[in-house]
């Protein structure tokens, strides 16, 4: 029986010296934070506000903030479009509807469709560069000589780094391959 008194006590013992040392952790977790903001005072090292105001500084645009958006056009090609930017740049103020307008002119002597892609240079701008209406959302059918306006509308998002203040959207005008038809048609 002593034997098994002894398990029991030392059993116990464990028990408690374990519920203490996982109190002590659970306290200690709560004791961090207040430790770290003690820790950054005295050494000026990770200043919670001063980041919080650096932050804030850099996404709060100043109100009516102008951004150049430079326009180019290309296409892959030799003799098949006359394409090009009416202007060769915009400027446009954070969160407004903006526009751009191409010219394209079909230089074959047949009907032919052409697609545009488009590009937006600094890539840190894309996810702040918004087409709400854009000639590269569809393919553009053009008859033989045809020439028209093809026009983008965006919005450039006012969280906009302050750092970026030109943006560059630039088409390129490829034709597109005709579709094949279904049997039947």
């Amino acid at each position: 029986m002593s034997q098994a008194t002894d398990k029991r006590k030392a059993n116990r013992s464990l028990t408690l010296r374990l519920w203490l040392f996982a109190g002590g952790f659970l306290a200690f977790g709560f004791a961090l934070v207040p430790l770290y903001s003690v820790l950054c005072d005295i050494t000026g090292y990770g200043d919670r506000t001063q980041l919080a105001q650096a932050t804030a500084a850099k996404e709060s645009p100043t109100a009516g903030r102008l951004v150049t958006v430079e326009l180019l056009a290309s296409v892959p090609g030799f003799g098949d479009w006359e394409f090009r930017p009416l202007a060769t740049q915009v400027q446009v103020k954070l969160g407004r509807l903006s526009e751009a307008r191409f010219f394209t002119r079909n230089l074959r002597a047949l009907p032919v469709t052409g697609q545009a892609v488009p590009s937006i240079a600094p890539l840190a701008a894309t996810q702040y560069f918004h087409k709400t209406e854009c000639f590269c959302f569809t393919p553009q059918a053009f008859a033989a000589g045809q020439a028209r306006e093809l026009i983008v509308r965006f919005i450039v998002d006012p969280k906009l780094p302050v750092n970026i203040d030109r943006l560059t959207l630039a088409y390129t005008l490829y034709t597109a391959e005709p579709q094949a038809r279904p049997e039947g048609s």
